[in-house]
């Protein structure tokens, strides 16, 4: 049973070499240049070019169902014969939010609750973006137990960079 890796654009390389991943979704502003690992193959990078926002914003990419989607599709096919790691700017919201659509996407039976408990208590800093779970909700029919259990985590605390983490999945 591999892993969910979490971490900031910065933390990538030490977190691909401690951690052995070889899967890596990126989700990131369109005009942040990211440049793929040499550890990572082509066909195993998922690159979402989405903003950190919950409503529009003129310059800015609104989190969609084409988001969503693209991230469930690339995900259901992951292996999960190595680690996957999800990465944002700073590994507080884009990224926690993947993780956490990940882990309800990948393992149905498990309570929402739970996941996004999990989730507060390796990261003191996790804030889920609420409107990319909110599709994912409606997309996974949770009938809003994903949006409701972000919702009860509440905000991480106010920082540059997100604590990494990891979530076992079942």
């Amino acid at each position: 049973m591999s892993n969910i890796h979490v971490c900031s654009l910065a933390k990538v390389p030490e977190t691909l070499r401690s951690t052995g991943a070889r899967t890596l979704v990126t989700l990131i502003n369109w005009e942040t240049e990211v440049t793929r690992p040499p550890e990572i193959a082509p066909e195993r990078h998922l690159h979402v070019a989405v903003s950190d926002i919950i409503e529009e914003v003129e310059g800015h990419i609104l989190p969609s169902d084409s988001h969503v989607s693209e991230l469930l599709a690339f995900v259901r096919e992951w292996d999960r014969a190595d680690p996957l790691l999800i990465h944002c700017w700073a590994g507080i919201s884009r990224s926690t939010a993947a993780a956490f659509i990940t882990a309800c996407a990948l393992s149905p039976e498990s309570d929402e609750r739970e996941i996004a408990q999990a989730i507060r208590q390796k990261s003191p800093t996790a804030t889920p973006n609420a409107r990319l779970v909110a599709v994912a909700d409606a997309m996974l029919g949770r009938g809003g137990r994903m949006a409701d259990a972000v919702r009860q985590i509440g905000r991480g605390y106010e920082c540059d960079e997100g604590v990494p983490f990891a979530l076992d999945l079942r």
